[in-house]
Protein backbone atom coordinates (compact mmCIF):
# COMPACT_ATOMS: atom_id res chain seq x y z
CA UNK A 1 0.00 0.00 0.00
CA UNK A 2 2.94 2.27 1.02
CA UNK A 3 4.43 2.11 -2.67
CA UNK A 4 1.20 2.52 -4.40
CA UNK A 5 1.06 5.80 -2.47
CA UNK A 6 4.65 6.77 -3.47
CA UNK A 7 4.22 5.94 -6.69
CA UNK A 8 0.72 7.89 -6.99
CA UNK A 9 2.43 11.21 -4.99
CA UNK A 10 5.55 10.69 -7.29
CA UNK A 11 2.97 10.69 -11.11
CA UNK A 12 1.11 13.91 -9.32
CA UNK A 13 4.48 15.74 -8.43
CA UNK A 14 4.33 16.59 -12.06
CA UNK A 15 1.70 19.05 -12.08
CA UNK A 16 2.63 21.95 -10.83
CA UNK A 17 -1.33 22.47 -8.50
CA UNK A 18 -0.98 19.24 -6.93
CA UNK A 19 -0.42 20.57 -3.41
CA UNK A 20 -3.36 23.71 -4.18
CA UNK A 21 -5.32 20.59 -5.77
CA UNK A 22 -4.61 17.96 -2.71
CA UNK A 23 -5.89 20.77 -0.34
CA UNK A 24 -9.18 21.38 -1.77
CA UNK A 25 -10.33 18.12 -2.59
CA UNK A 26 -9.07 16.15 0.12
CA UNK A 27 -10.35 12.72 1.12
CA UNK A 28 -12.26 12.25 4.21
CA UNK A 29 -11.48 9.46 6.22
CA UNK A 30 -13.18 8.19 9.26
CA UNK A 31 -12.12 8.30 13.07
CA UNK A 32 -14.32 7.56 15.77
CA UNK A 33 -14.88 9.61 18.98
CA UNK A 34 -16.14 8.89 22.57
CA UNK A 35 -16.49 10.90 25.70
CA UNK A 36 -13.13 11.03 28.76
CA UNK A 37 -13.07 8.59 31.44
CA UNK A 38 -16.15 6.82 31.11
CA UNK A 39 -16.51 3.95 33.58
CA UNK A 40 -18.78 2.02 31.48
CA UNK A 41 -17.97 2.98 27.85
CA UNK A 42 -20.50 4.55 25.92
CA UNK A 43 -21.06 4.14 22.28
CA UNK A 44 -18.84 5.59 20.31
CA UNK A 45 -19.97 7.58 17.28
CA UNK A 46 -18.66 7.87 14.14
CA UNK A 47 -17.26 11.22 12.47
CA UNK A 48 -15.49 12.80 9.33
CA UNK A 49 -12.15 14.03 9.37
CA UNK A 50 -10.73 15.53 6.16
CA UNK A 51 -6.68 14.19 6.07
CA UNK A 52 -4.26 15.00 3.25
CA UNK A 53 -1.55 12.78 1.65
CA UNK A 54 1.46 14.46 0.53
CA UNK A 55 4.69 13.46 -0.81
CA UNK A 56 7.07 15.19 -2.75
CA UNK A 57 11.15 15.10 -3.67
CA UNK A 58 12.33 16.68 -0.21
CA UNK A 59 9.53 14.97 2.11
CA UNK A 60 8.64 11.56 2.73
CA UNK A 61 5.06 10.73 1.89
CA UNK A 62 3.03 11.96 5.32
CA UNK A 63 -0.52 12.06 6.34
CA UNK A 64 -1.66 15.32 7.70
CA UNK A 65 -4.36 15.35 10.12
CA UNK A 66 -6.69 18.36 10.61
CA UNK A 67 -9.24 20.01 13.42
CA UNK A 68 -12.53 17.81 12.73
CA UNK A 69 -15.74 18.97 13.47
CA UNK A 70 -17.38 16.89 16.12
CA UNK A 71 -20.67 18.17 16.16
CA UNK A 72 -22.93 20.34 13.47
CA UNK A 73 -22.22 23.97 15.24
CA UNK A 74 -18.79 23.43 15.80
CA UNK A 75 -16.58 25.85 14.39
CA UNK A 76 -13.01 25.58 16.86
CA UNK A 77 -11.90 23.36 19.46
CA UNK A 78 -9.45 22.86 22.17
CA UNK A 79 -6.81 19.86 22.24
CA UNK A 80 -7.06 19.34 26.00
CA UNK A 81 -4.20 16.63 26.09
CA UNK A 82 -2.19 14.63 23.90
CA UNK A 83 -2.40 10.86 24.55
CA UNK A 84 0.59 10.12 21.53
CA UNK A 85 3.98 11.86 21.61
CA UNK A 86 5.58 12.46 18.67
CA UNK A 87 7.59 8.95 17.50
CA UNK A 88 4.91 7.27 18.83
CA UNK A 89 3.84 4.29 17.03
CA UNK A 90 -0.37 4.14 16.92
CA UNK A 91 -2.27 1.35 16.42
CA UNK A 92 -5.92 0.85 15.53
CA UNK A 93 -8.11 1.97 18.38
CA UNK A 94 -5.24 3.88 19.85
CA UNK A 95 -6.38 7.63 21.42
CA UNK A 96 -4.44 10.25 19.40
CA UNK A 97 -6.13 13.32 22.07
CA UNK A 98 -8.82 14.33 23.81
CA UNK A 99 -10.59 17.57 21.89
CA UNK A 100 -12.57 19.97 24.10
CA UNK A 101 -15.43 20.75 22.15
CA UNK A 102 -18.23 23.22 23.45
CA UNK A 103 -20.25 20.94 25.31
CA UNK A 104 -17.43 17.70 26.31
CA UNK A 105 -14.21 16.53 26.00
CA UNK A 106 -13.75 13.75 23.52
CA UNK A 107 -11.31 11.05 22.54
CA UNK A 108 -9.82 11.22 19.17
CA UNK A 109 -9.15 7.67 17.87
CA UNK A 110 -7.28 6.30 15.32
CA UNK A 111 -8.33 3.77 12.66
CA UNK A 112 -4.87 3.27 10.91
CA UNK A 113 -1.72 2.42 12.04
CA UNK A 114 1.13 4.56 11.68
CA UNK A 115 3.67 6.92 13.74
CA UNK A 116 3.48 10.37 14.99
CA UNK A 117 6.14 12.06 13.10
CA UNK A 118 4.87 15.84 14.32
CA UNK A 119 2.29 17.54 16.41
CA UNK A 120 1.76 20.85 14.81
CA UNK A 121 -0.55 22.30 17.43
CA UNK A 122 0.71 21.65 21.09
CA UNK A 123 -1.25 20.46 24.42
CA UNK A 124 -3.37 23.23 25.68
CA UNK A 125 -3.80 24.71 22.16
CA UNK A 126 -7.23 27.51 22.36
CA UNK A 127 -9.49 28.24 19.63
CA UNK A 128 -7.87 25.67 17.28
CA UNK A 129 -10.36 26.19 14.43
CA UNK A 130 -11.79 23.00 12.18
CA UNK A 131 -10.02 21.85 9.36
CA UNK A 132 -6.47 23.41 10.72
CA UNK A 133 -3.54 20.64 10.14
CA UNK A 134 -3.28 19.40 14.17
CA UNK A 135 -0.61 16.24 13.36
CA UNK A 136 1.34 14.41 11.00
CA UNK A 137 1.65 10.54 10.78
CA UNK A 138 3.92 8.34 8.80
CA UNK A 139 3.55 4.83 8.01
CA UNK A 140 7.33 4.09 8.27
CA UNK A 141 9.57 5.09 11.14
CA UNK A 142 12.27 6.02 9.18
CA UNK A 143 10.28 8.91 7.56
CA UNK A 144 9.54 10.46 10.03
CA UNK A 145 12.74 12.71 9.92
CA UNK A 146 11.75 13.93 6.71
CA UNK A 147 8.44 15.77 7.31
CA UNK A 148 7.94 18.90 6.84
CA UNK A 149 7.76 21.04 9.99
CA UNK A 150 5.01 23.55 9.23
CA UNK A 151 1.62 22.77 7.07
CA UNK A 152 -0.19 25.40 5.45
CA UNK A 153 -4.00 24.77 5.63
CA UNK A 154 -6.79 26.34 2.57
CA UNK A 155 -7.58 29.15 4.74
CA UNK A 156 -3.82 30.17 5.86
CA UNK A 157 -3.12 30.59 1.96
CA UNK A 158 -6.11 31.88 0.61
CA UNK A 159 -5.16 35.19 3.53
CA UNK A 160 -1.39 35.48 2.29
CA UNK A 161 -3.08 36.74 -0.55
CA UNK A 162 -5.22 38.96 0.60
CA UNK A 163 -2.20 41.81 1.72
CA UNK A 164 -1.19 41.79 -2.20
CA UNK A 165 -4.34 42.47 -3.52
CA UNK A 166 -5.72 45.51 -1.37
CA UNK A 167 -2.42 46.78 -2.24
CA UNK A 168 -3.24 46.73 -5.32
CA UNK A 169 -6.67 48.29 -4.94
CA UNK A 170 -4.79 50.68 -2.92
CA UNK A 171 -2.49 51.82 -5.69
CA UNK A 172 -5.55 52.12 -7.84
CA UNK A 173 -7.55 54.34 -5.52
CA UNK A 174 -4.46 56.54 -5.28
CA UNK A 175 -4.92 57.15 -9.04
CA UNK A 176 -8.17 58.16 -8.91
CA UNK A 177 -7.95 61.57 -7.83
CA UNK A 178 -7.50 64.15 -10.60
CA UNK A 179 -8.95 67.25 -8.96
CA UNK A 180 -9.24 68.68 -5.39
CA UNK A 181 -11.50 71.40 -4.52
CA UNK A 182 -10.76 74.61 -3.16
CA UNK A 183 -12.56 73.65 0.42
CA UNK A 184 -11.06 70.02 0.72
CA UNK A 185 -7.73 71.94 0.01
CA UNK A 186 -8.15 74.05 3.34
CA UNK A 187 -9.25 70.91 5.52
CA UNK A 188 -6.41 68.87 4.11
CA UNK A 189 -3.80 71.70 5.25
CA UNK A 190 -5.72 72.24 8.49
CA UNK A 191 -5.57 68.81 9.63
CA UNK A 192 -2.68 67.52 7.58
CA UNK A 193 -3.53 64.26 6.04
CA UNK A 194 -2.07 62.60 2.52
CA UNK A 195 -4.99 63.21 -0.37
CA UNK A 196 -3.25 60.63 -2.06
CA UNK A 197 -4.84 58.24 0.40
CA UNK A 198 -8.45 59.57 0.16
CA UNK A 199 -11.38 58.62 -1.96
CA UNK A 200 -12.66 60.87 -4.67
CA UNK A 201 -16.92 60.80 -4.75
CA UNK A 202 -17.02 64.02 -7.11
CA UNK A 203 -17.42 64.29 -10.87
CA UNK A 204 -14.26 63.08 -13.22
CA UNK A 205 -12.24 62.31 -9.85
CA UNK A 206 -12.62 65.41 -8.28
CA UNK A 207 -12.21 65.13 -4.10
CA UNK A 208 -14.89 66.85 -2.48
CA UNK A 209 -15.15 68.59 1.15
CA UNK A 210 -17.74 65.81 2.00
CA UNK A 211 -14.82 62.54 1.20
CA UNK A 212 -12.06 64.65 3.64
CA UNK A 213 -14.96 65.24 6.46
CA UNK A 214 -15.65 61.39 6.15
CA UNK A 215 -12.05 60.70 6.38
CA UNK A 216 -11.18 62.62 9.57
CA UNK A 217 -14.76 61.29 11.26
CA UNK A 218 -13.56 57.58 10.18
CA UNK A 219 -9.82 58.65 11.81
CA UNK A 220 -10.54 60.60 14.49
CA UNK A 221 -8.31 63.33 13.23
CA UNK A 222 -7.91 66.79 14.92
CA UNK A 223 -6.59 70.17 13.54
CA UNK A 224 -3.21 70.62 13.73
CA UNK A 225 -1.54 74.11 15.38
CA UNK A 226 -0.12 76.66 13.37
CA UNK A 227 3.89 77.11 13.46
CA UNK A 228 3.25 80.36 15.41
CA UNK A 229 1.31 78.61 18.19
CA UNK A 230 3.75 75.75 18.52
CA UNK A 231 6.58 78.03 18.97
CA UNK A 232 4.88 79.79 21.74
CA UNK A 233 4.17 76.37 23.04
CA UNK A 234 7.48 75.33 23.38
CA UNK A 235 8.24 78.37 24.72
CA UNK A 236 6.27 77.97 27.50
CA UNK A 237 7.02 74.33 28.18
CA UNK A 238 10.39 74.85 28.62
CA UNK A 239 10.10 78.26 30.95
CA UNK A 240 7.56 75.85 33.10
CA UNK A 241 10.25 72.99 32.64
CA UNK A 242 12.09 73.24 36.40
CA UNK A 243 8.38 73.13 38.34
CA UNK A 244 6.61 70.92 35.89
CA UNK A 245 5.02 67.46 37.54
CA UNK A 246 3.26 64.63 35.80
CA UNK A 247 -0.11 65.03 35.36
CA UNK A 248 -1.99 62.89 38.05
CA UNK A 249 -4.43 61.39 35.77
CA UNK A 250 -1.37 59.31 34.07
CA UNK A 251 -1.08 57.84 37.42
CA UNK A 252 -4.57 57.04 38.04
CA UNK A 253 -4.68 55.56 34.78
CA UNK A 254 -2.16 53.23 35.39
CA UNK A 255 -4.24 52.24 38.58
CA UNK A 256 -6.90 51.28 36.73
CA UNK A 257 -5.32 48.83 34.04
CA UNK A 258 -3.37 47.38 37.28
CA UNK A 259 -6.59 46.84 39.25
CA UNK A 260 -8.55 44.63 36.47
CA UNK A 261 -7.67 40.74 35.91
CA UNK A 262 -8.52 38.99 32.12
CA UNK A 263 -10.20 35.45 33.25
CA UNK A 264 -10.20 33.33 29.97
CA UNK A 265 -13.22 32.04 28.50
CA UNK A 266 -13.86 28.53 28.64
CA UNK A 267 -14.93 26.92 25.22
CA UNK A 268 -18.29 26.07 26.18
CA UNK A 269 -19.36 29.78 27.84
CA UNK A 270 -18.11 30.91 24.28
CA UNK A 271 -20.44 28.83 22.37
CA UNK A 272 -23.32 29.83 25.21
CA UNK A 273 -22.95 33.40 24.91
CA UNK A 274 -22.88 33.17 21.17
CA UNK A 275 -26.19 31.66 20.94
CA UNK A 276 -27.92 33.39 23.33
CA UNK A 277 -27.24 36.29 22.09
CA UNK A 278 -28.26 34.82 18.35
CA UNK A 279 -30.79 34.26 20.32
CA UNK A 280 -32.11 37.59 21.97
CA UNK A 281 -31.59 39.29 18.48
CA UNK A 282 -33.21 36.64 16.18
CA UNK A 283 -36.01 35.00 18.42
CA UNK A 284 -39.22 37.49 19.07
CA UNK A 285 -39.78 36.55 22.48
CA UNK A 286 -43.15 36.77 24.35
CA UNK A 287 -43.48 36.28 28.29
CA UNK A 288 -46.07 34.91 30.35
CA UNK A 289 -45.86 34.62 34.66
CA UNK A 290 -48.19 33.22 36.86
CA UNK A 291 -48.31 31.87 40.29
CA UNK A 292 -48.85 28.43 41.61
CA UNK A 293 -49.49 27.57 45.30
CA UNK A 294 -47.04 24.91 46.04
CA UNK A 295 -48.41 22.90 49.22
CA UNK A 296 -49.98 20.21 47.24
CA UNK A 297 -46.18 19.10 45.72
CA UNK A 298 -44.58 19.48 48.97
CA UNK A 299 -47.57 17.29 50.84
CA UNK A 300 -47.16 14.92 47.81
CA UNK A 301 -43.87 14.75 47.83
CA UNK A 302 -43.36 14.48 51.87
CA UNK A 303 -46.35 11.72 51.30
CA UNK A 304 -44.03 9.63 48.61
CA UNK A 305 -40.99 9.88 50.75
CA UNK A 306 -42.57 8.66 54.58
CA UNK A 307 -45.28 6.09 52.78
CA UNK A 308 -43.46 4.94 49.90
CA UNK A 309 -39.70 5.10 50.83
CA UNK A 310 -39.32 7.05 47.50
CA UNK A 311 -37.22 10.46 47.30
CA UNK A 312 -37.69 12.40 45.12
CA UNK A 313 -37.19 16.78 44.29
CA UNK A 314 -39.36 19.46 43.72
CA UNK A 315 -37.58 19.80 40.47
CA UNK A 316 -38.11 16.16 39.60
CA UNK A 317 -42.50 16.71 39.85
CA UNK A 318 -41.90 19.86 37.88
CA UNK A 319 -40.32 17.81 35.32
CA UNK A 320 -43.07 15.50 34.91
CA UNK A 321 -45.93 18.13 35.62
CA UNK A 322 -44.64 20.36 32.46
CA UNK A 323 -44.11 17.20 30.04
CA UNK A 324 -48.01 16.26 31.38
CA UNK A 325 -48.80 19.83 30.32
CA UNK A 326 -47.21 19.58 26.93
CA UNK A 327 -48.96 16.22 26.09
CA UNK A 328 -52.28 18.16 26.30
CA UNK A 329 -51.21 20.90 24.86
CA UNK A 330 -49.18 19.64 22.18
CA UNK A 331 -48.88 22.82 20.06
CA UNK A 332 -46.84 24.00 22.37
CA UNK A 333 -44.37 21.11 21.99
CA UNK A 334 -42.85 22.97 18.40
CA UNK A 335 -40.35 24.93 17.21
CA UNK A 336 -39.72 26.95 14.21
CA UNK A 337 -38.28 25.33 10.84
CA UNK A 338 -36.14 28.21 9.34
CA UNK A 339 -35.91 26.19 5.96
CA UNK A 340 -40.22 25.97 5.23
CA UNK A 341 -40.66 29.05 7.03
CA UNK A 342 -43.46 26.78 9.43
CA UNK A 343 -43.79 25.79 12.45
CA UNK A 344 -43.00 21.88 13.45
CA UNK A 345 -44.70 19.94 15.41
CA UNK A 346 -41.97 17.48 17.91
CA UNK A 347 -43.19 13.85 18.30
CA UNK A 348 -41.69 13.44 21.49
CA UNK A 349 -41.53 15.38 24.83
CA UNK A 350 -37.95 15.73 25.72
CA UNK A 351 -36.99 17.72 28.54
CA UNK A 352 -33.90 20.00 28.73
CA UNK A 353 -32.93 20.78 32.17
CA UNK A 354 -30.33 23.66 33.20
CA UNK A 355 -27.06 22.14 35.01
CA UNK A 356 -24.74 24.58 36.49
CA UNK A 357 -20.73 23.55 35.64
CA UNK A 358 -17.55 24.87 36.13
CA UNK A 359 -17.24 25.45 32.80
CA UNK A 360 -20.80 26.57 32.11
CA UNK A 361 -24.49 25.94 31.72
CA UNK A 362 -25.53 22.81 30.10
CA UNK A 363 -28.93 21.32 29.20
CA UNK A 364 -28.82 17.27 29.74
CA UNK A 365 -31.81 16.02 28.14
CA UNK A 366 -34.98 13.75 30.14
CA UNK A 367 -36.34 11.93 26.73
CA UNK A 368 -39.71 11.07 26.89
CA UNK A 369 -40.22 12.41 30.49
CA UNK A 370 -44.18 12.17 29.64
CA UNK A 371 -43.75 8.07 29.51
CA UNK A 372 -41.14 7.97 33.09
CA UNK A 373 -42.45 7.70 36.52
CA UNK A 374 -41.00 10.35 39.14
CA UNK A 375 -38.56 7.95 40.42
CA UNK A 376 -37.20 7.11 36.68
CA UNK A 377 -37.47 10.84 35.79
CA UNK A 378 -35.52 11.46 39.32
CA UNK A 379 -32.74 8.50 39.25
CA UNK A 380 -32.02 9.79 35.29
CA UNK A 381 -31.73 13.39 35.91
CA UNK A 382 -29.38 12.74 38.96
CA UNK A 383 -26.93 10.86 36.23
CA UNK A 384 -26.99 13.43 33.69
CA UNK A 385 -26.07 16.46 36.46
CA UNK A 386 -23.46 13.86 37.26
CA UNK A 387 -21.99 13.33 33.80
CA UNK A 388 -22.61 17.36 33.02
CA UNK A 389 -20.50 18.25 36.00
CA UNK A 390 -17.48 15.97 34.99
CA UNK A 391 -17.98 16.65 31.26
CA UNK A 392 -18.92 13.10 30.59
CA UNK A 393 -22.27 13.49 28.50
CA UNK A 394 -22.37 12.03 25.02
CA UNK A 395 -23.71 14.24 22.23
CA UNK A 396 -26.93 12.43 22.32
CA UNK A 397 -27.51 13.11 26.08
CA UNK A 398 -27.33 17.01 25.40
CA UNK A 399 -28.21 17.44 21.59
CA UNK A 400 -32.10 18.28 21.03
CA UNK A 401 -34.54 18.54 23.15
CA UNK A 402 -37.83 19.99 22.46
CA UNK A 403 -38.39 22.10 25.91
CA UNK A 404 -36.56 23.32 28.62
CA UNK A 405 -36.59 24.52 32.24
CA UNK A 406 -34.58 26.92 34.10
CA UNK A 407 -34.73 26.37 37.75
CA UNK A 408 -33.21 28.81 40.39
CA UNK A 409 -35.80 27.83 43.57
CA UNK A 410 -32.47 26.89 45.84
CA UNK A 411 -31.52 30.37 45.30
CA UNK A 412 -33.47 33.54 46.48
CA UNK A 413 -34.57 34.68 43.38
CA UNK A 414 -38.55 34.85 43.33
CA UNK A 415 -39.32 35.12 39.53
CA UNK A 416 -36.71 35.70 36.16
CA UNK A 417 -37.01 35.39 32.52
CA UNK A 418 -35.01 32.82 30.77
CA UNK A 419 -33.55 33.40 26.90
CA UNK A 420 -34.79 30.68 24.43
CA UNK A 421 -32.05 27.84 23.71
CA UNK A 422 -32.74 27.31 19.50
CA UNK A 423 -33.83 25.92 18.12
CA UNK A 424 -36.81 25.09 20.83
CA UNK A 425 -39.22 27.71 21.03
CA UNK A 426 -39.97 27.42 24.78
CA UNK A 427 -38.18 27.72 28.01
CA UNK A 428 -40.05 27.92 31.56
CA UNK A 429 -38.02 29.94 34.29
CA UNK A 430 -38.92 28.76 38.07
CA UNK A 431 -38.50 30.95 40.87
CA UNK A 432 -38.34 30.04 44.46
CA UNK A 433 -41.18 29.42 46.93
CA UNK A 434 -42.46 32.30 49.58
CA UNK A 435 -45.38 32.13 52.45
CA UNK A 436 -47.43 34.39 51.43
CA UNK A 437 -51.25 34.98 53.25
CA UNK A 438 -54.20 34.24 51.08
CA UNK A 439 -57.64 34.32 50.96
CA UNK A 440 -58.78 30.64 50.77
CA UNK A 441 -62.80 28.95 51.27
CA UNK A 442 -63.63 27.30 53.85
CA UNK A 443 -64.68 24.11 53.99
CA UNK A 444 -68.22 25.99 55.30
CA UNK A 445 -67.99 28.38 52.45
CA UNK A 446 -66.77 31.32 54.07
CA UNK A 447 -63.65 32.65 53.23
CA UNK A 448 -60.46 33.36 55.62
CA UNK A 449 -56.98 34.22 55.57
CA UNK A 450 -54.66 31.16 55.50
CA UNK A 451 -50.93 30.97 54.99
CA UNK A 452 -49.58 29.23 51.57
CA UNK A 453 -46.52 28.74 49.73
CA UNK A 454 -46.57 29.99 46.46
CA UNK A 455 -44.10 29.53 43.57
CA UNK A 456 -43.76 32.00 40.29
CA UNK A 457 -43.54 30.97 36.54
CA UNK A 458 -42.00 32.40 33.46
CA UNK A 459 -42.66 31.30 30.05
CA UNK A 460 -40.60 32.12 27.37
CA UNK A 461 -42.11 31.53 23.83
CA UNK A 462 -41.58 32.27 20.18
CA UNK A 463 -43.51 33.91 19.40
CA UNK A 464 -43.16 32.33 15.68
CA UNK A 465 -44.35 29.20 16.96
CA UNK A 466 -47.52 30.25 18.94
CA UNK A 467 -49.11 33.00 20.07
CA UNK A 468 -50.32 34.10 23.38
CA UNK A 469 -53.37 32.04 23.43
CA UNK A 470 -51.47 28.59 23.02
CA UNK A 471 -49.06 30.26 26.18
CA UNK A 472 -51.87 30.31 28.39
CA UNK A 473 -53.66 27.31 27.66
CA UNK A 474 -50.37 25.99 28.66
CA UNK A 475 -49.99 27.84 31.70
CA UNK A 476 -53.39 26.39 32.38
CA UNK A 477 -53.27 22.86 32.32
CA UNK A 478 -49.40 23.02 34.28
CA UNK A 479 -51.38 24.89 36.78
CA UNK A 480 -53.72 21.97 36.93
CA UNK A 481 -51.09 19.42 37.49
CA UNK A 482 -50.08 21.82 40.40
CA UNK A 483 -53.20 21.65 42.21
CA UNK A 484 -53.96 18.07 41.51
CA UNK A 485 -50.96 16.69 42.06
CA UNK A 486 -52.38 13.26 41.71
CA UNK A 487 -52.58 13.34 37.52
CA UNK A 488 -48.99 13.07 37.25
CA UNK A 489 -49.35 9.52 38.32
CA UNK A 490 -52.15 8.58 35.44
Amino acid sequence: MRNIRVLVSGLCRVRSSFVSRTAHSAPKRLFTFSPVKSILRSPSYECSVRVRWLASSANAPHLVLEMPALSPTMNQGNIAKWIKKEGDKINVGDVICEIETDKATLEFESLEEGYLAKILVPEGSKDVLVGQPIAITVEDPDDIKNVPTTILSGAETKEEKVPQDVGHKDSAKKTDIRRISPSAKLLILEYGLDASSMKASGPRGTLLKGDILAAIKSRGASPQPSKSSQDSTSSTMQSAQPTARKPPQLASSKQVVDSHEDLPNSQIRKVIAKRLLESKQGTPHFYLSSDIILDPLLAFRNHLKEQHNVKVSVNDIIIKAVATALRSVPEANAYWNAEKGDTSLCDSIDISIAVATEKGLMTPIVRNADQKTLSAISSEVKELAEKARAGKLTPEQFQGGTFSISNLGMFPVDHFCAIINPPQACILAVGRGNKVVEPIIDSDGTEKPAVVTKMNLTLSADNRVFDENIGGKFLSALALNFSNIQRLLL
